[in-house]
């Protein structure tokens, strides 16, 4: 059980790794090009720190754990909001209302987001998620990204470094050590739940999702500390969409997945809705707000180790 509990440390650590530097490369690449904080956080920062969540969710389906793909993706776009975005924005409550020029971007980003949520939700109402469901997912995803990067480029300066050359170096290595890293934590995940007799949907929306979710905890809270809100705001808003799309629809081209409890889906959506307090409301009420997310997160991984989940 030691051995499980390292394998698992080893691959979230080469997950966070690995993602980190895909970010720093791809932030470079694109930095080099002026494109807007909101749009390289809800693109390229978004693809690399969803990176985790892609490969864990396919490599779970492909190996026959539905449960852990399908868990993987809603607990990381709970996690995201939740805990990391929350976190965030109880820290410095007053990022969201001093991103300045790229708040009306991070309105449409996150009316994107909440679509991309929606059609999730609709999908999961007939009780399996199939091919079809992620063929849409994947054209949905399409056309959402046509319009993020059809955003208008904006100049300025951003936290963001180039490493010149390197910045394609970061990418490659960064894939390899997510890949990788994505297979230890699948492996550890699968004997974790079948030594304690967990449902692997439970393993895949506590501590896969979690795990998947440290480079967008990371990213953030560095990206919020450097007081560049738009691009925290906007890896979050990113990342819940190519989860939702690109993640999952994926996935269910590989293997269908059947929703055994809409509970969890229902849980999805309030906590995506909930994001919207945070974006509009006045600092004084975004700590509080935040906290509540917070507790509520909490309250709803007690709840999944005790309930009867998605199977």
């Amino acid at each position: 059980m030691i051995v499980t509990f390292v394998i698992l440390a080893v691959g979230i650590a080469l997950l966070v790794k690995g993602a980190d530097l895909f970010v720093g490369g791809g932030s470079g690449l694109a930095l080099r090009y002026r494109i807007s904080p909101a749009l390289i956080g809800s693109t390229i920062i978004a693809f690399g720190t969803s990176l985790p969540e892609l490969v864990v969710s396919t490599n779970a389906a492909v190996t026959g754990n539905s449960g852990i793909a399908l868990g993987n993706v809603i607990g990381s776009n709970i996690a995201n909001v939740a805990l990391v975005l929350a976190l965030c924005t109880f820290i410095r409550p007053g990022m969201v209302a001093a991103s300045g020029a790229s708040r009306p971007a991070l309105v449409r980003h996150t009316a994107l987001m909440l679509a991309a949520t929606a059609a999730f939700a609709l999908f999961a109402l007939r009780g399996t998620l199939d091919i079809v469901a992620g063929t849409v997912f994947l054209l949905l995803f399409v056309a959402i990204l046509a319009v993020l990067l059809r955003e208008e480029r904006e100049g300025g300066e951003v936290e963001i470094r180039s490493h010149g050359r390197a910045d394609a170096l970061y990418i490659g290595l960064g894939l390899v050590a997510v890949i990788v890293g994505a297979q230890l934590v699948v492996d550890g995940a699968v004997t974790l739940a079948e030594a304690f007799g967990i449902p692997a949907f439970v393993i895949g929306v506590s501590v896969v999702a979690v795990g998947t979710s440290l480079p967008e905890l990371a990213t953030s809270i560095v990206a919020a500390a450097r007081d560049e809100g738009s691009i925290s705001i906007g890896n979050i808003l990113g990342s819940n969409i190519f989860n939702l799309l690109l993640v999952l629809g994926i996935s269910l081209l590989l293997a269908p997945v059947t929703v055994g409890s809409l509970v969890d889906i229902a849980v999805v959506v309030l906590f995506s809705v909930a994001i919207l307090p945070l974006l509009f409301a006045r600092p004084s009420v975004v700590r509080g707000w935040s906290a509540l997310l917070l507790l509520g997160y909490a309250a709803y991984i007690a709840w999944s180790f005790g309930a009867v989940p998605i199977g």
